[in-house]
């Protein structure tokens, strides 16, 4: 699928634990960050001169975390542990948070790195000027896809920038995933959108336009400020 795109991508999106599923139980499955999923990240950035983002089950030292890496093709990477473990399903019992937010620069691209449930809390994810476009690497089941596309217009719109939510598709025992991955404009709009369905979503974001359009109307000049 990875091969199929359009146009020579600038940048490859994955889902939440795409190479095991989501794992709220993560002994046995989960990687140290020298292990083959990071290996096979940093195969394809190469091959394909292109940055990918996908997030992972990582043990570190003792200790689980859910992991978001960000791989450049000279194999180069940055991580952002996810900061929102997702309680009613079990997660913050096994992993344990992050508690930093990261960004990634990327081709003259700022980008902020986000998993899944950190999608509800907007504060912590709340644009201090720096950042253009934020990833949301997720496993958001069908009971709730009514506020994963809700919320990702709404992180859009209220941090003046893109957001590329990117969900996966099929099921596990507890739940089904029907995919819904979108590509979200400044003003809210999707300008790409999978079905419930594999599907290699491809999108053209201009950061002229994202810049011009915070110059017009230059909503994050009126933003409260806040320490976290």
């Amino acid at each position: 699928m990875l091969g199929q795109a359009d146009a020579q991508p600038d940048l490859i999106v994955l889902p939440e634990m795409f190479s095991t599923g989501f794992a709220v139980e993560p002994e046995g499955i989960a990687e140290t960050s020298s292990q083959p999923t990071l290996g096979w990240m940093q195969q394809t950035a190469r091959r394909l001169d292109c940055a990918v983002a996908g997030s992972v089950a990582t043990k570190e030292g003792g200790d689980y975390r859910n992991r978001l890496f960000f791989v450049r093709p000279d194999g180069s990477a940055v991580h952002y542990d996810k900061r929102h473990l997702f309680t009613y399903g079990g997660e913050s019992k096994h992993y344990v948070a992050g508690t930093s937010r990261q960004t990634a620069e990327w081709r003259g691209w700022r980008i902020l790195l986000q998993v899944c449930y950190d999608l509800r809390f907007p504060v912590f994810s709340r644009n201090r000027g720096d950042y253009d476009l934020i990833i949301y690497s997720a496993n958001w089941p069908a009971s709730r896809i009514a506020v994963w596309q809700t919320l990702l217009r709404a992180r859009a719109i209220e941090n003046q920038c893109y957001v590329a939510g990117i969900n996966r598709v099929g099921s596990d025992p507890q739940c089904h995933y029907p995919g819904q991955s979108l590509i979200i404009d400044p003003r809210g709009n999707a300008i790409a959108e999978a079905a419930d369905a594999p599907a290699a979503l491809t999108a053209t974001l201009s950061l002229e336009s994202l810049n011009a359009f915070r110059q017009k109307f230059p909503v994050l000049e009126d933003a409260d400020d806040f320490s976290l």
